[in-house]
Formats: C-alpha cells, structure tokens, sequence
C-alpha cells in the first residue's frame, strides 16, 4: 500500500485515465480491465483525505477521456472504410463478433452505441464499426457522449461510496485494495499477452456490407 499512499491521487489518475482512452479508442482497450480499474480506482481514492474532491474532478475527466476516445475510434474506422481487418481464429477480433457489432448498429443505431458502453469487447469494437459503417457522425457523438456520461462516472462513484464503506474496518480497507490492484495488474499483463497473440494470427478481411445484406434477405424472407 506505501506506493498508492506515496504517489497519491495522480497515479490513480494517470492509469484511470489511461486506461478509458484506450478502451474506447483502440483495438488494445479490449484487452484491458477497464470496469474493474474504475471500481477499484475509486474504491482507492476512498482511502485518501483529498478523495471526495479526487473522485468528482476525475469523473469528469473519465467522460471527457471516453468522449475523445470514442472520436479517435470512429476517424480510425472510418478512414479504414467497409474493409475491416478481423483475426482468423480470433477470440475478439473475429468476423462473428465484427458482424455482431454491424449487425446492431443497422437494427438499433443510436440505441446499440448507447447499450454498447456497458459491454466490454463491444465498446471497443463500436467506434471503429460506426465509423466504418459511416453511421452519422452526429448522431453518434450524441449517442456515445451520453454513454460516457452514464459509464466511467458512475462505476467510478460505485467504487468511492463502497470504499467509504470499507473505510470503516481499519484491516478490510487495505486488504481490498491489495486484492484488487493485484487482480489488475495480472489482468492487464495476461491482456497485453492476448492482445499479442491475437495479432500475430493471420489477418482476414471482413466487407461490413455482408452483415447488412444477411439482414435484409432475413426480413425479406
């Protein structure tokens, strides 16, 4: 715990912070723990003096860190155009899970970006559909700002107003806090090997258009 004690706030901050770019910007935040470092990341800002003021300001910084990541998602997308790259084999980066994706942005549009901020792998994966799929930049800046809004503070507060409460056994505090900083750590480090053995398999082109014609020959039929 002295390292957390010592480097304060800021390393919360920088990881936090970090941590939600990449998540929504990049193929790596698939990878990443990002719930759970909210949770945790507040449940730790609970432990220190300044953390009821911490915890607010970095709220705010969270939304605005998922706003811009989810912008950098939808450019990289749509600068990639129809032709997606999936990973033949893949356990995320697939043409399943891509054409899982397409196919709830043509049904369901605005509303799939904002159910899409609470499912990990989809979170990732949306902007860089959206984008590709030309989903109207409007539309979709709306959709995914209030996700923002609604996602990385509100885990965030859960995890503060849970930590105030394991503030109160002097010997919980600390043992939940090493616990879970622990879980993160070999999560993240087992995420950065996946997301490496996932881009060493074989690449395969994936036509966004596909998935749109499967689902109008099935309300066709």
């Amino acid at each position: 715990m002295e390292p957390l004690e010592s480097a304060g706030p800021m390393l919360v901050w920088t990881i936090v912070l970090i941590f939600v770019f990449l998540e929504c910007a990049l193929i790596i935040g698939l990878f990443l723990p990002g719930d759970s470092m909210l949770l945790t990341a507040g449940i730790v800002l609970a432990s220190h003096e300044t953390g009821s003021t911490q915890v607010w300001a970095l709220a705010v910084a969270t939304m605005i860190a998922a706003i811009a990541g989810n912008q950098v998602g939808y450019v990289i997308g749509h600068r990639t155009g129809h032709k997606l790259v999936a990973r033949r084999d893949g356990r995320y980066i697939n043409t399943r899970n891509l054409t899982r994706v397409t196919e709830m942005l043509h049904r369901h549009g605005f509303l799939a970006v904002l159910v899409a901020r609470w499912i990990p792998w989809i979170r990732t994966l949306c902007p860089l559909v959206a984008g590709a799929a030309r989903m109207d930049h409007r539309r979709y800046t709306l959709a995914s700002t209030i996700g923002a809004i609604i996602w990385a503070p509100v885990l965030l507060l859960i995890g503060f107003y849970a930590g105030g409460f394991l503030g109160k056994v002097s010997w919980l505090m600390p043992t939940v806090i090493g616990t879970l900083v622990a879980c993160l750590i070999i999560g993240t480090a087992l995420g950065i090997r996946q997301y490496r053995v996932e881009m060493s398999r074989p690449a395969e082109e994936f036509d966004l258009d596909r998935p749109e014609s499967m689902c109008s020959e099935g309300d066709a039929a």
